[in-house]
């Protein structure tokens, strides 16, 4: 429900998952939004259409045919938005993740309950979902400028203004600028007054979607496991190599992960997937055949940045551009919502005239449980990849933790903005320490 107009405006740069969640939530909350994306339009990539180059790869968001998954934290406040019966309709609905070693020795089978703590998740195509969010946020009247490339960014203290500049050389202006403009963030050097450094993570990932009916999934009986039986969630794992496969729309559509230790760009090859799990399950190699292509994605990774925020407190990080995820963590897109119900919340309640407080109690707030939750997947990661044939047991479980997943992002931030606002004024302003990376 919107509330009345706070009069607030916002200038959020990037129209992914934590843009549009941003914009969305700052639109009812009474605050006045304006999105500005670099691409020229959404589309999704066929199969056969993998692009040229991998920083041409990073700019295109949302295109890639893969799956994504928004826990119960997020799907609590997509079902707030109405989405729910449109989201659970293109979303695979794997009633159990069934867990093996890479031989194909059974570890464990983890039920995933669903609704969970209250809430759905949704686990499908990521274009498809983010066309979902992104035509909600068309339908409540946010300004949507696509083919906007920002060049620059500023800030003035006398007028109380922060924006940006555009490469038409227009200048726009705002009580508050959010760049959520992903991994490869330019906003990440105004905030920090440096370059940050990513370092590569010693690990890639092969991704694929394809119809299964299309590649005959469905008729090999090597890989009519994914769908005979509806929506599927299978996973091997060894020694510094994961793999995941998924199916979803009832089992027609088919979703490919392969996390492995590596440094590589985009476009994958196929043959090279199956080089690295010759020595697995045939099943592995009998699914990824099935695929007519994949992508190759370099994982990069940041250290935990030393703040989100301007020195002003006019301009802030916000998702990829604030703290990337690992695939591991699950948790991504979900964080990345969350940032954006926080902070519209923190600037509802802080008003107009002390956005600057806004912005430092929101990272307050979100620092300590964005970190936590980061440090989880890599503890997920690192025990997959020491899984040995032979390990047993609910160990090797994907995390559910409740303090993650019933988390109401909204709730708790009406609930701790005072008390956390009251003591950034009278100590001065400190973020919690920070937690070592693994």
């Amino acid at each position: 429900m919107s509330e009345s107009n706070t009069n607030i405006q916002v200038i959020i740069v990037g129209a992914g998952y934590a843009g549009l969640g941003c914009a969305i939530e700052c639109k009812r909350k009474g605050h006045c939004v304006l999105v500005v994306e670099k691409v020229d339009e959404l589309k999704v990539l066929g199969e056969a259409s993998w692009i040229s180059s991998f920083d041409q790869f990073l700019t295109i968001f949302a295109l890639t045919g893969d799956v994504i998954s928004l826990g119960p934290n997020a799907g609590r406040i997509l079902a707030r938005w109405g989405l729910h019966d449109e989201l659970w309709d293109i979303c695979g609905h794997a009633p159990e993740l069934r867990l093996h070693d890479y031989q194909g020795g059974l570890i464990q089978v983890q039920p995933l309950p669903s609704p969970i703590f209250g809430a759905h998740s949704y686990n499908g195509h990521r274009a498809l979902i983010h066309d979902v969010i992104f035509r909600h946020a068309v339908s409540l009247g946010i300004d949507i400028r696509m083919g906007q490339d920002v060049v620059d960014y500023w800030e003035d203290d006398d007028t109380q203004k922060a924006g940006i500049v555009l490469s038409s050389g227009e200048k726009l202006e705002a009580d508050l600028v959010v760049a959520a403009d992903g991994i490869k963030s330019q906003a990440r050097q105004y905030v920090l007054g440096y370059r940050d450094q990513p370092r590569p993570s010693g690990y890639a990932i092969y991704r694929a979607w394809f119809e299964a009916t299309e590649q005959g999934v469905d008729t090999d009986p090597v890989t009519d496991f994914l769908c005979k039986d509806g929506d599927a969630l299978y996973g091997w794992i060894g020694q510094d190599v994961h793999m995941l496969a998924s199916s979803a729309r009832g089992g027609k559509s088919i979703s490919d992960n392969n996390y492995v230790a590596g440094c590589w760009s985009a476009p994958g090859h196929i043959e090279e997937v199956l080089e690295i799990v010759k020595e697995w399950d045939p099943r592995c190699a009998a699914v990824i055949s099935k695929a007519p292509s994949c992508v190759d994605w370099k994982l990069i990774v940041h250290d935990p940045l030393p703040t989100w925020i301007s020195k002003t407190g006019r301009l802030l990080l916000i998702g990829d551009a604030a703290h990337p995820f690992l695939p591991s963590s699950v948790q991504g897109a979900s964080q990345a919502i969350e940032d954006g119900v926080t902070l519209a919340v923190a600037l509802s309640l802080a008003g107009k005239d002390r956005v600057p407080l806004a912005a430092r109690t929101w990272e307050a707030i979100r620092y300590e449980r964005v970190r936590e939750t980061q440090l989880m997947g890599e503890t997920t990661r690192d025990k997959w990849h020491r899984a040995e044939v032979g390990d047993k047991g609910a160990g090797f479980d994907l995390p559910m933790p409740e303090w993650l997943l019933a988390f109401d992002a909204e709730a708790h931030a009406y609930s701790v903005f005072d008390g956390t606002a009251k003591n950034i004024m009278e100590n001065g302003y400190q973020l919690p320490s920070l937690k070592a990376t693994s």
